[in-house]
């Protein structure tokens, strides 16, 4: 738990600090996730961010039953879970526009954020790292695996917004390691590669292509990456 926390903490917080240097144009993008523009997408990062709290509000019978990589199955990717998970972060969106006529979105959307995500590691703290918990679509996970999918959802979003809005990468060395870790199974991979953490992910989330021959030396090496929705 000390690990994926530290890594929710540190990526949560470069993520409210990048918020606070945004203008109504840069809400207005498009993203690679379409069809949302930065606002929609940081409407669902947001949404993601604090889930926690209204789950550990609830008791769950049972043990755990599925991991952080589990989670990430096909079934989460179905078009009917898309459209309410589009539809959703619009919706969030379109709730922030008011307030951010009045104070600006920069500071509207950081001091958010920082609030929702600060709540859940509070909620978090509260309880044992085995705590079950039970997702949206039904997952019995222990509040440890759960807050796993927190990191990969804000860091490998925090790639998509970066890309959106001509940024460098921000992504932080303690998300980074959790995501590759998941990503890989804890597996290394074969040196030859040359990939750092950030390739790794960007490569495994179809962020960025992987070659024949890259692809052949994770075969040889037995690694198989995980790929969410496959």
């Amino acid at each position: 738990m000390g690990v994926v926390r530290s890594a929710f903490h540190d990526e949560c917080d470069r993520l409210g600090a990048v918020l606070r240097t945004l203008d109504r144009s840069d809400l207005d993008r498009p993203t690679r996730c379409t069809p949302w523009t930065v606002a929609d997408l940081l409407a669902h990062v947001r949404t993601g961010a604090g889930r926690l709290a209204d789950m550990l509000a609830v008791e769950v019978p049972g043990p755990a039953q599925v991991d952080a990589a589990g989670y990430f199955g096909a079934t989460k990717f179905v078009p009917e879970v898309d459209a309410a998970r589009i539809g959703s972060a619009r919706s969030e969106a379109t709730r922030h526009r008011s307030q951010e006529l009045a104070a600006g979105p920069g500071a509207v959307l950081g001091t958010d954020f920082d609030a929702v995500w600060r709540a859940t590691l509070a909620a978090v703290d509260g309880h044992p790292a085995d705590r079950v918990v039970r997702s949206r679509h039904g997952d019995a996970m222990t509040v440890t695996e759960f807050l796993r999918t927190r990191v990969v959802e804000v860091g490998v979003h925090g790639l998509d917004l970066a890309e959106a809005l001509d940024r460098q990468p921000w992504l932080t060395p303690t998300a980074a390691r959790v995501i590759a870790d998941l990503l890989t199974g804890g597996q290394a991979l074969p040196a030859h590669l040359g990939w750092d953490r950030l390739t790794l992910i960007r490569k495994a989330t179809g962020r960025e292509t992987r070659s024949r021959t890259e692809q052949e030396a994770l075969d040889v090496a037995g690694i198989r990456l995980l790929t969410f929705g496959g």
